[in-house]
C-alpha cells in the first residue's frame, strides 16, 4: 500500500519551496495526457492507466525528476541537453532554479506514451 494516497498528498508532504514546482509539473502532465489517469504507484504520483505508467514525477531531498520511458529519453536526448538539464536512462533531473521547459514535459510524456502504446 502506498503512503500516499493521491497526487495532492504527495505535493502537500514535499517542502514548501517544491510545492510550486511539483503543482506546475502536474498540470503539464495533465495537458499532455489530458485522458490518463492520476495514479500512484511505488509511493510516486504519475500518469497512466491501471497499472501503467506513462509518466511520473518526484521530489527527492536532492534531486527532483520526470519519469518516462528509455525511448523518450534517448529520443530527444538533444532537446533535454539544449534545455540544460541531465537525463538518466528514465527520468529527467530539474530544480527549482531550471525546471523543465513546458514543450519538453509534452514531448518527453507523449513520447513515452507512444513507446508504451497507451
Amino acid at each position: 500500500m502506498s503512503k500516499f494516497a493521491d497526487h495532492d498528498a504527495y505535493i502537500a508532504a514535499a517542502s514548501e519551496t517544491l510545492r510550486p514546482l511539483l503543482l506546475q509539473l502536474r498540470a503539464q502532465l495533465a495537458r499532455a495526457l489530458s485522458d490518463a489517469e492520476e495514479i500512484i504507484a511505488y509511493d510516486l504520483p504519475g500518469f497512466g492507466f491501471g497499472k501503467s505508467i506513462i509518466a511520473g514525477y518526484a521530489a527527492f531531498t536532492q534531486q527532483r525528476g520526470l519519469y518516462v520511458s528509455k525511448g523518450a529519453i534517448s529520443a530527444h536526448a538533444e532537446d533535454i541537453a539544449a534545455a540544460g538539464l541531465k537525463s538518466t536512462k528514465t527520468g529527467v533531473t530539474f530544480s527549482p532554479r531550471k525546471p523543465i521547459p513546458d514543450e519538453l514535459v509534452a514531448k518527453l510524456a507523449l513520447a513515452s506514451r507512444k513507446e508504451l502504446g497507451l
